[in-house]
């Protein structure tokens, strides 16, 4: 084992977490993990991961149930949902080493503006994962497909940060735990791109209970994908970030090649979870709105899955008060 100067906490071991903390312990770095639902499984079998690149099982784990008893730690990877972000006010404060960094690990537009006031004087990362991954039980990883991490420094106004000293040391920590990585100097262009195949894909597999290969296959919702990231494009352009069109087609490339894959919000739909609609929809389209773009299909989208997200949280409260 190499020993190493910078321990990293993640705070929210479901898939993405889970998948990314094991890499990073598997290599030698201390990891601390926040697991809520599972933290007992975990502390006693450990954590098991299923992948095309080599199945591992750690069967020593730090896990925790409470972000309070965690250690202080130089970086911190929030991979919790953007519906859990309120919970971070009373997290980070805890959890983040004097002079650290943390690293939000999340889809969407917008939430590293949310944390900043919680992050106690931390540099902040936004890391936006391009893999397919599920968690099928406690303690248990399968990683489908894909990994790369793009990273970007956040900056008021989200202004471009370019490399950051501490952009290029988490990323080069990353990448000797087997990460794939690549640095962005525009944190928003970013995550517009990411935007691209996150709002078609998540929200037409919810509406629709289909898998992505099944959303390509058939010819009528793979052209209302493109359709959806070309409005994408749209209204990254409109705030000023642009990217070739080229780049869609990449994306669609991508998903006709990747293994069979429930998205993460058709998985929250299933397990009567909230839906980050917000950060993912909402935010994205009242900033495109303001900078004069109109996104039709993607509002639709947006209302349509309002409609859902308001449901199960009915639901949810039905069941909390019986």
């Amino acid at each position: 084992m190499i020993e190493r100067a910078r321990r990293y906490a993640v705070l929210g071991t479901g898939a993405v977490g889970g998948y990314y903390g094991a890499l990073l312990q598997r290599s030698g770095f201390e990891v601390h993990f926040l697991a809520r639902s599972d933290c007992e499984h975990i502390a006693r079998y450990g954590l098991a991961v299923r992948s095309p690149m080599g199945d591992f099982v750690l069967p020593k784990v730090h896990v925790y149930s409470e972000a309070g008893t965690m250690p202080r730690c130089e970086v911190v990877l929030v991979t919790l949902k953007a519906t859990h972000n309120h919970l971070l006010a009373s997290m980070l404060p805890s959890v983040v080493a004097q002079g650290g960094t943390v690293v939000l690990m999340q889809n969407g537009l917008g939430g590293e503006a949310e944390i900043f006031p919680w992050a106690a004087g931390a540099q902040i990362l936004g890391g936006l994962p391009f893999i397919c991954v599920n968690k099928t039980a406690p303690g248990q990883i399968h990683h489908i497909d894909y990994g790369l991490v793009t990273l970007g420094a956040f900056g008021p106004d989200y202004a471009p940060q370019g490399q950051s000293p501490v952009l290029l040391q988490v990323a080069e920590d990353l990448q000797q735990a087997g990460i794939a990585v690549e640095t962005a100097a525009d944190l928003m262009l970013a995550r517009w791109r990411k935007l691209v195949w996150n709002i078609p894909y998540n929200g037409l597999s919810v509406l629709l209970n289909a898998r992505t290969d099944q959303l390509m296959e058939n010819p009528a919702t793979a052209a209302l994908a493109e359709q959806l990231m070309a409005e994408v494009k749209a209204g990254a352009r409109a705030c000023g970030r642009d990217f070739p069109d080229a780049f869609i087609e990449k994306m669609l490339d991508h998903t006709r090649a990747m293994q069979p894959y429930r998205t993460s919000m058709k998985i929250d739909a299933e397990q009567g979870r909230p839906l980050e609609v917000e950060t993912i929809y909402g935010h994205p389209l009242r900033i495109a709105r303001r900078a004069g773009a109109q996104m039709p299909r993607v509002e639709m989208l947006y209302r349509q899955l309002q409609f859902v997200d308001a449901r199960i949280r009915t639901v949810g409260k039905v069941a909390t008060r019986a």
